[in-house]
């Protein structure tokens, strides 16, 4: 006989069971709807990309991290990739931008909301295979643009549930001046800048043996600790100020993050603003703001930043663009771990459920499940005629909240009678009366 086969799905992938879905869903409508009323419009791109289009927008990491797509047919032989699944959401937009530079707006707000792989090790919240929800304007320089993608994010934060949360703020170039001043040469910045991106993960001890397995001497590894590391909870002005104070007050960096400061105080990403020197944000093609939301004791939900060159790899000019992706499955499994979701996304996807009393009674069951439908419920049928505490425990294993029965003796009155499976309490109605008694005891309104 054959080993028995695994049924695990691939490492760092899932499978998606109904109330994982009806989760991922009611984040997804939440983030979708407040991305919509701060005016940006769906796009979708292909699940792979051409390799050219990936390799080389991310880094040294990233080059590593993207899931290749070996040739087929009679290529097949020569182990070569042709194709890859896409890395992130941003580089598909910048190809996408320039494919269609004639039939977009100047200024092209998209939100997107498609999966995304990489070939990274699987952790608690960190997965191979994982959904990315972006916002991305193109086409500004403006700081506008910022404070609108900060205000949109911290937006779609508060309707989820969070009430505490800090956006962090920094500048690339204010990171290079940085470094400059710390003594690193403009040759050693990149690896600099992957080590420091590591500090939330591995502390300060391990940047700087970072620094030094990269080749940044321990003075220069201290001195760059020393200006990157910023007190907790400083205000946003003090911190600038302190920067001023290091790279001179008409740095242009520096204005810019003053900017969006100043602009952030006038919607909700205000409250929340955090600037902090240490933040480096790996990915290569970042040349302005960058930004991440971090929650205490979680870390972070997503990041973001500023662009301008990522579009002219395919366009051939530079373009202005600015964008924040945030992390679902992180979200996801914080809501799910601190009880977050609404009763009716953490139940059953089942409003009522209408038994069988005996094999004559099909038909009427199932014309009852139409009306209730029709009425708007979610309604479920038990498949066959069978003991009523059987179908009664079948509902309370699924969750369902609300049974309809009806017997003989109800369908001679015209009645049915809804039990309440949260409480036990059961009770007789006028058939036509069924929607709305079953709508009042969820606490919600009838639709006509």
């Amino acid at each position: 006989m054959a080993d028995k086969q695994s049924t695990k799905p691939p490492s760092g992938t899932r499978d998606f069971l109904p109330n994982d879905i009806r989760r991922r869903e009611h984040v997804v409508g939440v983030i979708r709807d407040v991305y919509e009323r701060h005016g940006f419009e769906p796009l979708e791109t292909p699940a792979f990309e051409n390799i050219e289009t990936l390799l080389g927008k991310y880094g040294e990491e990233g080059n590593k991290l993207i899931f290749k797509i070996l040739k087929r047919g009679e290529h097949e032989h020569t182990g070569e990739a042709d194709l890859a699944l896409r890395y992130d959401l941003t580089v598909p937009l910048a190809r996408v931008v320039a494919q269609y530079q004639n039939e977009i707006p100047k200024v092209f707000k998209r939100y997107q909301i498609q999966p995304v792989w990489r070939a990274d090790r699987p952790a608690r919240g960190r997965f191979r295979e994982f959904f990315q929800c972006d916002i991305d304007s193109i086409g500004s320089t403006s700081p506008v643009i910022e404070a609108d993608i900060l205000g949109a994010v911290a937006d779609t934060l508060r309707c989820l549930g969070f009430g505490e949360f800090a956006i962090r703020l920094n500048h690339r170039l204010v990171l290079a001046a940085l470094l400059n001043v710390a003594g690193v040469g403009a040759d050693g910045q990149a690896d600099a800048l992957v080590a420091l991106d590591k500090l939330d993960k591995i502390g300060i001890e391990g940047v700087e043996r970072e620094f030094l397995a990269r080749g940044i001497e321990a003075a220069v590894a201290a001195r760059c600790i020393e200006l990157f590391n910023a007190p907790g909870g400083e205000r946003p002005q003090a911190v600038l100020d302190r920067l001023a104070g290091i790279l001179g007050s008409n740095d242009a960096s520096l204005q810019n993050l003053r900017d969006i400061v100043a602009l952030c105080d006038a919607n909700s990403a205000g409250a929340h603003l955090r600037i902090d020197p240490s933040l480096a944000r790996g990915l290569s093609y970042y040349t302005g703001a960058i930004m991440e939301i971090a929650v205490e004791g979680i870390g972070s939900l997503g990041g973001g930043g500023r662009y301008d060159g990522l579009v002219g790899m395919f366009l051939g000019r530079d373009v202005p663009a600015c964008g924040f992706s945030i992390g679902l499955e992180r979200i996801i499994v914080v809501m799910t771990e601190r009880g977050m979701f609404p009763a009716e996304v953490a139940g059953s996807g089942v409003d009522v459920m209408v038994t069988i009393w005996n094999a004559g009674a099909a038909s009427d069951a199932l014309r009852l499940a139409g009306d209730l439908r029709r009425a708007g419920l979610r309604v479920d049928v038990y498949p066959e005629a069978d003991k009523l505490a059987r179908q009664f425990k079948y509902a309370a294993s699924r969750g369902v909240p609300m049974v309809a029965v009806i017997g003989d003796d109800e369908r001679a009155r015209g009645e049915v009678s809804i039990k309440d499976m949260r409480s036990g309490d059961q009770r007789s109605v006028p058939r036509a009366e069924a929607a709305a008694a079953v709508a009042r005891a969820l606490g919600r309104a009838e639709r006509n």
